[in-house]
């Protein structure tokens, strides 16, 4: 069963166009808009966690611990921030964006 069958399995028994909805009728237009919004809720999740970190190391009042957890959670969210955007770039490229 390939991915494009799956894909297109419910438009004999579903019109999209009723509800307002594009009809699919890509399969790497599919694959490209759900893997985008992928990379943006995970875009946002890392935003947040910067967020709560700056948050504890405001309020770490100086507790060498606080401030160290703090400062490793804004590096790992930098870092998967930068892994996003270099996944995004490769999926865009793969799928001929670029």
């Amino acid at each position: 069963m390939s991915l494009q069958s799956i894909l297109f399995a419910a438009s004999d028994k579903i019109d999209p166009g009723s509800i307002g909805v594009e009809p699919v009728t890509d399969a790497n237009a599919a694959i490209a808009g759900l893997l985008t919004t992928v990379y943006g809720v995970a875009g946002m999740v890392c935003v947040v966690i910067i967020v709560m970190a700056g948050y504890m190391y405001t309020t770490s009042n100086g507790d060498a611990g606080s401030v160290k957890r703090a400062k490793d959670m804004i590096l790992g969210a930098i870092i998967g921030i930068v892994v996003i955007i270099g996944a995004f770039v490769i999926t865009q490229f793969v799928l001929g964006r670029f």
